[in-house]
């Protein structure tokens, strides 16, 4: 059997038994202890923690709704603007080749959070995927998530 050490996912699985609801978090806090790289009124864009490649990044409203119905007009647009500037401050700071833009609603369609609709951002590059994840099933992230919120928001700063 394979075995990925990966000390720093304990807190999650303790503290998980009361499901708590990340994005509420992020906008609770301060935004470098929940990797929140940019929030306007209405929306929110964080790191994953959890990142299916570097640059993982999950945009949501900052009202808790579990469906894009339940969002106001405003609500939406803002949602769609955040993600868009996430796009391009990813674009700036990552280059990649492209994009897994995505939204998994409810739990049956993937949301791992489904009470708090949020919308993936996956920055993909030409040949990412490698022989590890085929052969080993273990997906190399080269860089950490503190090193990359650094470089993320040193970039929004010089486009506000």
């Amino acid at each position: 059997m394979d075995r990925l050490w990966a000390p720093w996912r304990i807190a999650y699985i303790r503290g998980n038994t009361k499901k708590k609801c990340v994005f509420c978090a992020a906008n609770k806090s301060k935004a470098k202890q929940n990797y929140v790289v940019l929030k306007t009124r209405y929306s929110v864009a964080l790191l994953n923690i959890f990142p299916y490649n570097n640059g993982h990044l999950m945009v949501s409203p900052i009202s808790h709704v579990g469906e894009l119905t339940r969002l106001k007009d405003v609500e939406a647009l803002d949602l769609f603007k955040t993600l868009t500037k996430a796009k391009k401050l990813l674009d700036k700071v990552l280059k990649p080749d492209g994009y897994n833009i995505g939204i998994n609603i409810s739990e049956v369609a993937g949301a791992g959070i489904p009470g708090h609709l949020h919308i993936h951002i996956v920055p993909r590059w030409k040949g990412d995927t490698n022989f590890m994840p085929v052969l080993a099933g273990t997906k190399i992230i080269s860089q950490s998530l503190d090193e990359l919120y650094k470089q993320l928001r040193h970039a929004l700063t010089k486009t506000d």
